[in-house]
């Protein structure tokens, strides 16, 4: 017995170390700016940009391929960010902030087709088939996907109230916006 934890954990070790230098020989280089970018993103992964999550995005940020304004969930401090990490001029002029909301479901509507499920990115979504759903709000970025395939309209956007846990400072103004 005692030669079998011994050989089990000489096979471990050995094909740990096997791994881990693959990992290390094999490594993909990334971008620097695209992982700066990033970080500066809400890290939502709700898709609303376009793009699947905040890495794809921040990747044709990067490449100068796509426009700084399509976060929504960052907002305009997010496009400002990325406009000074970019050196490109930010024009936040037709980008309408939005409260933040989340999903609720009526209960009556909902026929638990699990369309809903399905699209969720942030798996906020409980249920099952042919069953009620509930939305666990804290979960829940507010991406409104599960709101457009619901067939039977189940599904509202709801603004996220304001309460001591949901507010936030404003941000302020620099010297510079007084004159």
């Amino acid at each position: 017995m005692l030669l079998d934890v011994g050989s089990l954990a000489v096979m471990g070790v050995t094909l740990g170390a096997v791994l881990g230098t693959a990992a290390k020989l094999l490594a993909v280089p990334t971008n620097p700016l695209e992982d700066e970018l990033q970080a500066l993103l809400p890290g939502s992964q709700c898709g609303q940009c376009g793009f699947v999550g905040c890495s794809q995005y921040a990747a044709a940020l990067a490449k100068g391929d796509t426009p700084i304004t399509l976060c929504a969930p960052g907002g305009k401090g997010t496009i400002e960010a990325l406009a000074k990490k970019l050196g490109v001029e930010a024009n936040a002029d037709d980008h309408e902030e939005q409260a933040p909301q989340h999903a609720h479901i009526k209960e009556d509507l909902c026929i638990g087709c699990l369309r809903c499920v399905q699209e969720c990115t942030s798996d906020a979504i409980v249920g099952a088939n042919k069953q009620l759903h509930t939305i666990i709000v804290d979960q829940c970025h507010g991406c409104a996907k599960c709101f457009k395939v619901c067939p039977t309209e189940a599904i509202e956007m709801c603004t996220v109230p304001v309460t001591m846990a949901a507010w936030h400072w404003g941000k302020p103004q620099s010297e510079s916006a007084h004159h």
